[in-house]
């Protein structure tokens, strides 16, 4: 009877993250932006590297982002295992109601709940990131953050140890006056530099080429082969820094993303409508009633007074009112859904784009105009807006395949790896991936 209780009793404190055995000592989780499942499910691509992962590991069929599926809301959920509602952070920029030029959200207090950076400092691992979104001023051994359209400058502020980034300069790259971060595997070269030096329990990486050529091109074209193929030499250049360190058998590596991507035809610019019925008349004065925070594939509808329902009632009715031919390209996502998912709790309701569509922020000229290249930020219940994961290591259940799974489970799989207590997430650890 006695061992049964105590049976029991170790049971509920693996439940409660209260009693957690470490299963690798270190965790690299590399973000490739725009990472789909099809650059390793399907032939055609150059990742040979993922490719082994896979047969050696596990892997998703598709993994929910979050809404917007942008890169900062996206990488937020990733590091705390929450939506965007508890995390604070909703798009890639700040929402300025007066139409003034968008800051990002890039400083670690603008995450509103405890990040698995904290959580692994807390229980003294060595903690490294490189060019993660929102990270500047986090409590980490390395990092160079992701700081948007701020600056090289300011990035050099932020990185720390204090002088790491001319020193990377120096030592990773001969003494350049400027990292060319565009390239995949410059980064890799900055990651494996820090894991030949301080061997890092939990390090995590975005690299970015992939996301820039799919938004020049779409989905496909020379240019995304170009991206992927290189981010794919990027995961190489981290393996062969984890075997030269000699961590590689310890280590669960994780490469996933952070959306998928559209291609875009059409361009939709909701503003058009709603100044032409008198909703905004200048944005600069504060004299507006409603008007549409365009973000790649959504739009989400801000009050000027949060109670005025007959301003909603009455875009609703406009959107309504437009042809067929127009409102192919946009779907409601109703308050109850933006509540439901966790998503931003300060709109009326939002859009999504439909058929090869993505919105603009204009207020004059066409609401529908033709559209290239490809975009991303749509709801996240479509196949192509879905990101992927691979993944292999120490505890990863060799062969698993995991048909679909969130953004936000991928807190819980790394605290559960480097038995990290941490408190109560959205995600959960999807079933059969761990031995």
């Amino acid at each position: 009877m006695k061992k049964q209780i105590s049976i029991a009793i170790l049971a509920l404190l693996f439940a409660t993250g209260q009693l957690m055995a470490q299963t690798a000592k270190h965790v690299i989780f590399v973000t490739i932006d725009g990472f789909r499942p099809d650059f390793y499910l399907e032939d055609g691509w150059k990742t040979p590297n993922l490719r082994a992962m896979m047969k050696d590991g596990a892997y998703a069929k598709g993994v929910n982002s979050v809404f917007p599926s942008m890169t900062y809301p996206s990488h937020t959920t990733i590091v705390t295992g929450v939506q965007p509602v508890k995390h604070g952070v909703h798009y890639n920029n700040m929402f300025t109601p007066n139409g003034a030029p968008q800051q990002p959200y890039w400083m670690d207090s603008s995450i509103h709940v405890p990040t698995i950076w904290k959580a692994a400092k807390a229980k003294g691992m060595t903690v490294a990131s490189l060019y993660w979104p929102v990270s500047a001023n986090s409590p980490l051994d390395y990092n160079i953050p992701d700081i948007g359209g701020l600056g090289d400058g300011v990035r050099e502020e932020y990185s720390l140890p204090k002088g790491f980034y001319a020193e990377v300069k120096k030592e990773v790259f001969g003494g350049v006056d400027k990292i060319d971060h565009g390239k995949n595997q410059n980064i890799a070269k900055i990651a494996a530099y820090i894991i030949k030096r301080s061997k890092p329990e939990l390090m995590t990486i975005h690299v970015f080429s992939v996301d820039g050529a799919a938004h020049s091109v779409g989905r496909n074209g020379e240019r995304v082969q170009e991206a992927v193929a290189d981010a794919d030499e990027a995961v190489g250049i981290v393996i062969n820094a984890l075997k030269e360190a000699g961590i590689y058998d310890s280590t669960v590596l994780m490469i996933g993303g952070d959306h998928g991507f559209y291609d875009v035809k059409k361009s939709i610019s909701p503003n058009v409508w709603l100044k032409e019925v008198g909703l905004i008349t200048d944005l600069k004065t504060g004299d507006w009633k409603a008007q549409f925070n365009t973000v790649g594939g959504s739009a989400y509808l801000y009050l000027k007074d949060p109670t005025d329902k007959a301003t909603v009632d009455k875009v609703k009715a406009l959107l309504a009112a437009q042809s067929d031919s127009v409102k192919q390209y946009f779907r409601l996502i109703s308050k109850e859904q933006m509540t439901k998912g966790g998503y931003n709790p300060n709109v009326a309701f939002a859009l999504t784009a439909e058929h090869d569509a993505s919105f603009g922020n204009a207020s004059t000229g066409a609401a529908l105009k033709p559209g290239k290249g490809g975009s991303h930020g749509h709801f996240p219940d479509t196949k192509n807006i879905r990101t992927g994961l691979v993944l292999s290591g120490p505890g990863i259940r060799k062969g698993a395949v995991i048909d679909e799974m969130d953004l936000r489970d991928m807190t819980p799989i790394i605290v559960k790896l480097l038995g990290i207590p941490f408190g109560t997430v959205d995600g959960k650890i999807p079933a059969g991936l761990l031995r």
